[in-house]
């Protein structure tokens, strides 16, 4: 063998040593765990770092997991936690449903009938089970799929079983469904945004909690929550809202899971929402900051005995 060949040899050896000890370095050193921090942007100077920093603070020491969504038109901003994490939707699936219904009616030219109206009202207004029920079962999967799809809705996985508290949803897609309810768009018509909205404004006192806190007196506040117990993740307690007035017009999404009590989840709602609230909409004298009930409500949704 020459001493060219022999070199080459060794050189050869030497790399595939090398590429055999790469994966064995790399599978004993696996990345640490990065906890998920808040992150905003803004067109307006200064907004996108307070309200980091304020919800930041809102969330220090609480326990649970928390995910936020935060859009506001009227000044580009945008703000984010865990958006992709998902969660079971309790009761807050049944602004979907009633979107569902209205965006497949739109499809056959047709109005909604006194029946499904009042089912509608109910479901919203009162978060009735029965009603939603009734309505989840009209519609069928087909339907329900047809407009996540058409709403783009894509991670959203409807519950099993009639089992639509078990709804798997995130805060990109109930963002993206608030983004719809609140402006002009392709997938639902003009009156059923306004139909929609006016029905998340007349939700019972004891259950316009959550999101509503904080929003100054000058803004008309549109609210559904939804809270689940389970064995797993403790309490789920989530609130959507939308929020426009006093040149503002924003959308909030709050997601929680492994609270110890539904009012626990509450207040970590609530404090978010007060710092959001707050940093959007700087109050005039005389501007009131909405308080929402001391016994806040909400009704308990159908789902399987275990999990």
């Amino acid at each position: 063998m020459t001493h060219r060949t022999s070199a080459r040899a060794g050189a050869l050896a030497a790399a595939l040593s090398a590429a055999l000890l790469i994966p064995a370095v790399t599978a004993a050193t696996p990345a640490a765990a990065v906890t998920p921090t808040v992150s905003c942007t803004s067109a307006k100077a200064g907004l996108a770092a307070k309200l980091k920093k304020d919800i930041t603070a809102a969330l220090a020491n609480r326990k649970g997991t928390v995910a936020v969504g935060l859009y506001d038109r009227s000044t580009k901003t945008t703000c984010t936690l865990r958006a992709t994490s998902a969660y079971d939707s309790a009761s807050t699936v049944k602004v979907t449903v009633l979107a569902t219904l209205l965006w497949d009616a739109k499809k056959h030219n047709r109005y909604l009938t006194s029946t499904e109206q009042s089912l509608a009202k109910a479901m919203i207004t009162r978060s009735d089970n029965t009603a939603t029920s009734k309505l989840w079962k009209q519609l069928g999967m087909t339907k329900i799929k047809g407009f996540l799809t058409a709403a783009g809705m894509t991670k959203t996985v409807p519950g099993a079983d009639g089992y639509w508290g078990l709804t798997r949803e995130n805060v990109n897609d109930e963002q993206k469904l608030l983004k719809l309810v609140t402006a002009r768009n392709s997938v639902l018509s003009d009156n059923a945004r306004s139909y929609i909205l006016k029905l998340m404004g007349q939700v019972v006192a004891d259950q316009r909690w959550g999101t509503p806190a904080g929003a100054p007196s000058s803004v008309a506040v549109h609210v559904k929550n939804g809270w689940l117990q389970r064995s797993t993740h403790g309490w789920r307690v989530h609130s959507l809202g939308t929020f426009n007035g006093a040149g503002h017009d924003y959308m909030m999404t709050v997601l929680t899971q492994d609270n110890s009590t539904m009012s626990y989840g509450i207040t970590t709602i609530q404090n978010v929402s007060k710092a959001i609230h707050k940093d959007l909409v700087p109050t005039t004298p005389g501007v009131t900051r909405y308080t929402p009930t001391d016994s806040p409500s909400e009704a308990f949704v159908a789902v399987p005995p275990q999990g």
